[in-house]
């Protein structure tokens, strides 16, 4: 006898009784036809021609724009999105749309003269046929749309798999996204681990973001299959303040790179490394800055950190503080929801958690450096290579740094959080796998290259 999967249920993280949505998982087996009815209708999505790609995805943008309000509220409450970043996710999502929407008249190859004789030999791209996207609650609209709107430009299908957390987000994304596609092209599937695994057992490319866990099963099984393959994992990002820094600036953006959504960013700031003399200051202005974050309800538009996702979130967020000097923060909100307050710790002993796993939550240990090599070692010293703010008012000095930094992305005088959609994103180490995503790097990622070699044929 079989038993049906277990339904999906989102809730509300501010407020854990209120159940968002509540939908059947279809399984292994629904996820597998699913695919192969997005393999059916692609060939005709591509053959539409580039002006009927840009066409729709232009009206998936100003879709997103006329509606983002609500989606804006929906963020708020099924993910714990605090209403102002909410706001923001949705101008970017559809600025993304947008942006894609020209990219199906770029060139899709080059021609070249042959080596000797008379011919030509040409480079064209084509798209794989159906991409499988597994997507984080974090940011439910902005990275399903990232992967999607750069996949479909180029010609691919897509069938897309949520976090469960983000399930009522994603189906809101999809009416809005099917209206302006041909049936089958572009496929929301709620689900969990079953939907996930059958997903990435059929697509034909393969991009993911989430756990460092799961995205290393999601490469070795679609790597095993020999399809393409992307992955966005952990990080363990930190930010080196240089004495010559103006402290109250990087405080602020320290601030918000920790606290910020709660903290719940691939991008977020976890470890703060002061170089000699901005040690003391740093401490007391980060401490500061820290203290006066607004936490509270993410329909505030004032609220800056929100609830953690889950009670499980929350748990492992207090938990990590826990045996470690705790110069602000520490406390649990007398509040419903999962809420934490921003914390700084110090005094960080060698293989705390905090210094080996990303924790995904509103905390920072503050850790001294005698130069900038020795700051550059200890950011370099962690499987995770994403991204690290560097706060300086030496160009030198960060010249210097960022050529040793081990991370993807660098940002100067900037908080780790916040990335420009027209550019590659993507880190180092156990932080990413394969191609970078975003920009034109992701029209390439959705194509797979052919070269033709055309030479005459003898006339009789």
């Amino acid at each position: 006898m079989t038993t049906s999967p277990s339904p999906v249920i989102s809730r509300n993280p501010s407020d854990p009784s209120d159940i968002v949505v509540q939908v059947p998982a279809p399984g292994a087996f629904a996820t597998a036809d699913t695919v192969e009815r997005a393999r059916a209708a692609q060939p005709e999505w591509l053959s539409g021609g580039a002006s009927a790609r840009s066409t729709a995805l232009a009206a998936v943008a100003a879709a997103i724009e006329a509606a983002a309000e609500e989606l804006a509220a929906l963020a708020v409450r099924e993910v714990g999105k605090p209403l102002t970043e909410a706001r923001a996710e949705v101008a970017r999502t559809a600025a993304i749309w947008r942006y894609y929407a020209q990219a199906p008249y770029e060139p899709v190859g080059s021609v070249h003269e042959t080596a000797a004789g008379a011919g030509l030999l040409m480079t064209r791209r084509r798209p794989h046929g159906v991409a499988g996207l597994i997507t984080p609650w974090n940011f439910p609209f902005a990275i399903p749309s990232w992967k999607a709107a750069p996949a479909l430009a180029v010609g691919n299908a897509v069938v897309l798999k949520p976090a469960p957390e983000a399930t009522a987000c994603a189906q809101r994304l999809a009416e809005i996204v099917q209206r302006e596609l041909p049936p089958g092209v572009f496929t929301v599937l709620p689900g969990g681990a079953a939907e996930g695994g059958a997903l990435v057992a059929a697509a034909d490319v393969v991009s993911f973001t989430g756990s460092t866990v799961v995205g290393q099963a999601v490469v070795r099984a679609a790597t095993a299959r020999g399809v393409p393959v992307q992955a966005e994992m952990g990080g363990l990002n930190a930010a080196i303040v240089l004495p010559d820094a103006c402290i109250e600036q990087a405080a602020a953006h320290l601030a918000a790179a920790i606290a910020g959504y709660a903290g719940q960013k691939c991008t977020a700031t976890s470890r703060v490394i002061a170089v000699g003399a901005a040690l003391e200051p740093l401490r007391e202005a980060l401490s500061e800055a820290l203290r006066a974050v607004p936490v509270g309800d993410p329909a505030d538009p004032a609220t800056v950190c929100g609830p953690l996702i889950s009670e499980h979130a929350r748990d492992q967020v207090c938990d990590a503080w826990h045996g470690t000097p705790v110069l602000t923060g520490g406390t649990l909100p007398d509040r419903a929801g999962w809420y934490a307050t921003p914390t700084l710790v110090e005094k960080v002993s060698e293989g705390h958690r905090l210094l080996r796993e990303e924790v995904f939550g509103p905390v920072a240990a503050l850790l001294p450096a005698d130069d900038l090599a020795h700051a550059v070692r200890l950011t370099n010293a962690v499987p995770y290579g994403l991204v690290t703010s560097v706060h300086t008012t030496d160009l030198d000095a960060a010249l210097t740094g960022l050529d040793r930094l081990d991370t993807g992305m660098i940002r100067v005088n900037a908080p780790s959080t916040g990335v420009d959609f027209h550019l590659p994103f993507g880190g180092a180490k156990a932080s990413s796998h394969g191609p970078r995503e975003q920009g034109r790097a992701a029209l390439e990622f959705y194509t797979a290259g052919r070269t033709y070699t055309l030479s005459p044929a003898k006339t009789t």
